[in-house]
């Protein structure tokens, strides 16, 4: 004999008509479509983000709890880290932009490359997101050269501090030189700290 049925009540769902239980983002005028919980309270519309609904606060919080490579290091490495070596590691007139240029991991997450290239909605809305992003800081969408190659270099970097196991090539082999930054794995309290505190200065009025 199988285990008794479990109601609905249970299993923690409340009895109620789904007709009355709004929908999260949905039924207002200017539907925006569903919305995401950010760190400072804030409301996040994937499918329609605006400048206004960009937060340092969330994008220096969120970038210092995400590890980069899906966690496949020897060490937590956080994409803030990532992005505040860039940063140091350009010219100062790219150093904003390389700061934030992967600003929309903190809404859309951090996705490893050779995944992206195959999730075509996700790359649809990664650049409405970073549309937003680029305006709330008043950057080019388009990233400078000189960020494409230090994203590209840095990955070298990071393999040779990280990843004491890699056996075949990687593409930027040959290809890139690697970034000369040191690679420390601060904590996400340090991270987060070090990341707004770069962002205060860079988008400090001129």
């Amino acid at each position: 004999m199988g285990p008794a049925a479990r109601s609905r009540a249970d299993v923690g769902i409340p009895d109620l008509d789904s007709a009355s239980v709004p929908v999260p983002g949905r039924g207002a005028m200017n539907d925006r479509g569903e919305w995401m919980q950010t760190w400072s309270g804030g409301r996040f519309y994937p499918t329609d983000p605006q400048p206004e609904d960009i937060d340092p606060v969330d994008i220096s919080h969120a970038l210092s709890l995400l590890c980069r490579y899906g966690g496949h290091v020897d060490r937590f490495y956080s994409v803030a880290e990532h992005c505040v070596l860039m940063s140091e590691a350009v010219t100062p007139e790219h150093a904003l932009v390389a700061l934030l240029h992967d600003a929309t991991e903190a809404y859309v997450v951090d996705v490893p490359r050779p995944l992206k290239r195959y999730l075509s909605n996700y790359k649809e809305i990664e650049f409405w997101t970073w549309r937003a992003i680029a305006a709330r800081f008043l950057v080019a969408t388009e990233l400078p050269l000189e960020v494409e190659a230090a994203d590209n270099r840095i990955i070298l970097t990071e393999r040779d501090a990280l990843m004491p196991r890699v056996t075949l090539p990687w593409y930027q082999d040959g290809r890139y030189l690697p970034l000369p930054v040191t690679i420390e794995g601060w904590s996400p309290a340090e991270a987060e700290q070090r990341y707004l505190a770069r962002l205060a200065i860079l988008d400090a009025p001129q």
